[in-house]
């Protein structure tokens, strides 16, 4: 299998294409800015079909703080046009590869607010790097995609159960249990270093989930604050109005 397999890649915020690469020429690149425009904002998989190539986008909400309190809210699109013929295993692990590596190098910070291809010259050629991994290691993806598929089954239910484990402030142990099992029976059927990153990540699920109630009470305490902030102000610029100063 050869790099033409996977034959062109971007990386977007919303409809603004912050980096892409590609060693092909063709309408390819307009048609994946067109599904682009067209992507729901919302955390999913979509792969559009055309002319024996297959269009694939991952999409990821997200926002990022900004001064003076104001919070930007947008979305990453992750995108890669492969050939019919290999599949959609392999393109999906590519972009999932890539929006790990971009979250790691940008975070919400300067992707927040890059102008259109202006990280082409940073992120362009790891998008050829792992273009060039995923074609080099079918068998590897292949298994690594099993693995994660297990780990996000469970995971899923976790998630979906999170917003009642924080509104009612109860422990999370038993859910970790959950992962906990599964890492056990993943490592017995697959030991090799590749496929204990993805159980591994599992573990580490108890730590996110008290760093997500830490940084859910810190957001509402910021907002409680805020609110705080300007009803003051409101009695005191009455006060000073009906008493003409201090007057009173």
């Amino acid at each position: 299998m050869g790099q033409q397999s996977l034959i062109y890649s971007f990386v977007a915020r919303g409809t603004v294409i912050l980096a892409e690469y590609t060693e092909f020429t063709g309408n390819f690149t307009s048609i994946a800015s067109q599904c682009l425009q067209k992507l729901p904002a919302s955390n999913n998989k979509f792969t559009y079909n055309c002319d024996n190539h297959t269009f694939n986008y991952l999409v990821e909400d997200g926002y990022s703080e900004l001064p003076i309190f104001s919070i930007l809210i947008f979305y990453h699109a992750y995108c890669v046009v492969a050939i019919e013929s290999v599949g959609r295993q392999i393109p999906i692990a590519f972009l999932e590869r890539v929006k790990e590596d971009f979250n790691k190098r940008y975070g919400g910070g300067k992707a927040a607010t890059a102008v259109a291809n202006s990280l082409n010259r940073d992120f362009g050629s790891k998008l050829k790097e792992h273009m060039q991994y995923c074609v080099d290691h079918p068998e590897e993806i292949s298994k690594l995609a099993k693995v994660k598929a297990q780990v996000s089954e469970v995971k899923g239910v976790m998630m979906e159960n999170i917003e009642k484990v924080l509104d009612r402030g109860e422990k999370i142990e038993l859910l970790v249990d959950k992962t906990e099992n599964l890492r056990s029976q993943v490592i017995r059927n697959h030991c090799t270093n590749s496929v204990l990153y993805f159980i591994f990540k599992a573990q580490d699920f108890r730590q996110q989930g008290t760093k997500m109630r830490r940084k859910m009470w810190l957001k509402n305490m910021k907002v409680k604050l805020i609110v705080l902030g300007i009803v003051i102000a409101l009695i005191l610029i009455i006060i000073l109005s009906v008493c003409h100063g201090f007057k009173c």
